[in-house]
This record gives C-alpha cells, structure tokens and sequence, in this order.
C-alpha cells in the first residue's frame, strides 16, 4: 500500500492538463491506479484525480461511500482511463464541493453543474465502458475529470461570499 500525499493548489500540476495514457496494462498506469485507490481511501475523499498525486495522466478513480463529508448516495469503487465527457443535461443544480488538494479538504463553496452526464472510458483491466451518471456520481466525475482539464473547482464557485470551512460545512449539512 502506498499512500500519497495530496497536491496542493498552487502546485503547477493541477493547472496542466494530463497526459492520455497510451499503455493501460503497463506497470506504471497500473502503479497509478493502485496509489489512487490506496489514497482515496486513506484521505477518505469519493474522487481523487491522478494529478491529484503528483502524476499527469488522465485516470482518476470514485466511490461514493459514506465519509465525513458526505453521506448520500453509494456506488462501488471505478477506475477512468481516458475518459471522456460525451453528454450533459441542460439542467443544472448548485451544490457545495470541497477538494483535497485545496487547503487539504477544508474549503467548501457552491458550484453549478449539469445535474445529469455520459462518460467514456476505459477501467484498470482495458474494458470500455460507458456510464450514465445523476446525483453526487455525476458531481464527482465532473469534479475528477476537471482535474484531467487542469481546473479547480475554486474557479467554478458560484459565488464566493458563501464560501465556507469544513466545520461550518459540517453544520449546514446537518440542518438539511
């Protein structure tokens, strides 16, 4: 198990666009894929972008389980290679995100987004997949694949007079 610490914003990784992985079963996309599943779960995050450990390539890994930050929706564990957005709704909803690599999770804004996508992708075994998402999934695709275009979600915040800390996060979250 190797456990990765979280690139911070500021680091010119996460504002560089990752690199399209070329070998999927090779020893180093594989490594990759091991460090993100081994990080998310140490940092107990629900998405976590191969930049997000230092590596600019386009993977990044979800599982919504119950965390600290959250505790809607479950999906099981997905690895994204070379994924690719191919679908939004039109509709879209604001919803409050935070991010490990800003401020180690502990800055939370709103941010709108298509409430419904398709993505494209390849998982850690090669297989080509398609997965339409709603709800918080397709929130952390969006997120994850944002990271792969070099982005933070600090730049999609709506409004950032109602940018907030993770402990006033936490008690906003527990009146809904």
């Amino acid at each position: 198990m190797i456990i990765k610490e979280l690139t911070q914003v500021g680091n010119p990784i996460l504002k560089s666009k990752a690199k399209s992985v070329s070998s999927i079963g090779s020893k180093e996309t594989q490594g990759v894929v091991t460090n993100l599943i081994d990080s998310i779960h140490y940092h107990d995050l629900v998405g976590m972008a191969a930049s997000q450990i230092g590596e600019k390539l386009r993977i990044f890994v979800t599982e919504l389980r119950k965390t600290k930050f959250r505790d809607e929706d479950t999906d099981k564990l997905r690895v994204y290679i070379n994924p690719k957005i191919t679908w939004f709704s039109k509709k879209q909803v604001v919803i409050y995100e935070g991010c490990g690599s800003v401020a180690y999770g502990n800055l939370f804004g709103p941010v709108r987004r298509p409430e419904k996508i398709e993505v494209e992708a390849f998982d850690e075994k090669g297989n080509s997949f398609r997965l339409r998402a709603g709800g918080l999934l397709s929130r952390v695709i969006q997120h994850e694949y944002d990271h792969l275009e070099g982005i933070e979600f600090t730049e999609k915040i709506t409004d950032m007079r109602k940018i907030m800390s993770l402990g006033e996060y936490l008690k906003m979250k527990s009146k809904n």
